[in-house]
């Protein structure tokens, strides 16, 4: 199809769209040559984010509807067995059917092991292709099932639209996108950007072909510092607010010189309702970067922090080491990973492998939520006359206070007392709720979730020596509420 004929498929479809829904086998009728609807139909495909598009199940297009998306999410159990396939079919195409075994197999999971411990010494890795499939098979499903317990926040709260327009910084393998692309319902447009340099992009690019037929993906070849949001072309007609829906950083921060200054220049790239979208590992190291880089553009601008590290009093910033994530169920081990785990042997330094090394099911991430707006997930007006802020707990040792917290942990207990990091955005030094003595009244501290926030009543407010914190002790004298959004 030549270009004149294509615009003028283009033309016909911005008249119709608005009439009924857009027919490829009735717009070739219109075209000079008649060209085939299969023809019309790739047209219409090609620009469906331009003229704000999405493709139904009988092959027909109407204009996405406006409003946030509706999602009945109840978690993720297993990583789906297409995109499994597909990065089969990559592995094999690499190394042949045997991938898993022999020297194949003791390759990738040697590269495994050398992109762990790079990772665990802070060292950085070099991607070659078969780097990059390595760490596809071991992060890509945890990745995938993580960004979607993420979104599933936005969407809660009515932050996640139907015409939804990202850019993914530092994409890798492509865990976020298919992640995304598997969360959002069918009847949503996605115009995903994808900004990778690395030959993890090319393992990215063959996975794309499984998301569904309204994500439409693009990768940009580029590195973090230098990519300019703005070449990203805007909807014609500008019939949308200007700018992104989403900007997200998954897992990559921790690999930038100067991470709070890339964000900084990607949340000018955000629309006047959109969300960046931070997300690092759960280990110490990671998950403490995330809350200073957090706290340097949040606390010192441009950004506001929605969620889930709220910020309780105006004026108050946090300034303690918040080892903070989320923990969600483990998912099903994906038949690649337990392909590679049951070859596991002598490694190539001598050493033992052991399976457990390749099998990577665990869902455990720290987030962020920014937004440019001023919105807050909790938007409370605190009295210090009323209620006790974190940040005076010396001045209450030994007393019962009211006071409000986030919850910011799972049970850090291990079999005693339920025990969970909070905080008020306003703390220099570590909170922990201490479950002493459960009822009724107070049985909201246990089974609220992680950033929820909570009103606790008549709590008592001790010193903890050897942890070098303050333990808010919740018995049978306390009344803990969970806070409704």
């Amino acid at each position: 199809m030549n270009e004149s004929q294509r615009e003028a498929v283009r033309s016909n479809a911005k008249y119709l769209r608005s009439v009924r829904p857009v027919d490829p086998g009735e717009i070739h009728e219109y075209v000079a040559g008649e060209p085939h609807p299969a023809a019309v139909r790739q047209v219409l495909r090609e620009s469906a984010v331009t003229l704000g598009l999405v493709e139904r199940d009988d092959g027909t297009f109407v204009p996405v509807e406006d409003g946030p998306v509706e999602v009945a999410f109840d978690g993720v159990e297993a990583f789906p067995a297409e995109y499994g396939d597909t990065l089969e079919e990559l592995l094999v195409a690499e190394y042949g059917p045997e991938w898993p075994a022999g020297e194949s197999g003791a390759a990738i999971r040697e590269r495994i092991r050398a992109v762990k411990e790079a990772y665990l010494h802070g060292s950085p890795v070099e991607y070659d292709y078969e780097t990059a499939l390595a760490y596809a098979v071991y992060h890509l499903p945890d990745y995938y099932a993580t960004v979607q317990y993420v979104l599933a926040e936005l969407a809660a709260d009515g932050l996640l639209g139907r015409d939804l327009r990202v850019l993914d910084v530092g994409a890798g393998v492509g865990g976020p996108a298919l992640g995304l692309a598997e969360f959002v319902p069918g009847d949503a447009l996605v115009d995903y950007h994808a900004v990778e340099p690395s030959a993890t992009a090319e393992v990215f690019e063959g996975l794309l072909g499984d998301t569904g037929r309204n994500v439409h993906a693009t990768v940009h070849r580029s590195r973090a510092e230098e990519f300019d949001p703005g070449v990203v072309p805007e909807r014609e007609g500008a019939d949308r607010p200007a700018g992104f829906d989403l900007v997200l950083f998954s897992n990559v921060l921790s690999e930038l010189e100067d991470p709070a200054a890339v964000i900084r220049r990607y949340a000018d790239a955000l629309g006047p309702s959109g969300t960046v979208v931070a997300i690092a590992p759960a280990d110490r190291e990671t998950a403490t970067g995330l809350r200073r880089v957090e706290r340097a553009v949040a606390d010192d601008g441009p950004c506001t922090v929605y969620a889930p590290t709220a910020r309780l009093w105006p004026g108050a910033r946090p300034t303690d080491e918040c080892w903070s994530f989320d923990v969600r169920p483990d998912i099903e081990v994906p038949a690649f990973q337990r392909a590679l785990a049951d070859h596991a042997g002598e490694g190539a330094d001598g050493t033992d492998e052991r399976p457990g090394e390749f099998v990577n099911v665990d869902v455990q991430y720290a987030y962020s939520l920014l937004r440019t707006d001023g919105k807050r997930r909790y938007d409370v007006a605190l009295d210090a006359s009323n209620v006790a802020r974190f940040a005076d707990s010396e001045t209450h040792v030994t007393n019962r206070v009211d006071c409000y917290a986030v919850k910011l942990s799972h049970d850090l207990s291990e079999g005693g007392n339920p025990l969970f990091r909070v905080g008020d955005g306003s703390q220099s030094v570590a909170h922990f709720a201490v479950l002493t003595e459960e009822s009724m009244l107070n049985e909201d501290l246990r089974t609220a979730e992680y950033g929820d926030l909570l009103a606790l009543g008549n709590v008592l407010v001790l010193w903890n020596d050897d942890e070098g914190a303050y333990n808010l002790v919740v018995d049978g004298e306390t009344v803990v509420d969970r806070v409704v959004r």
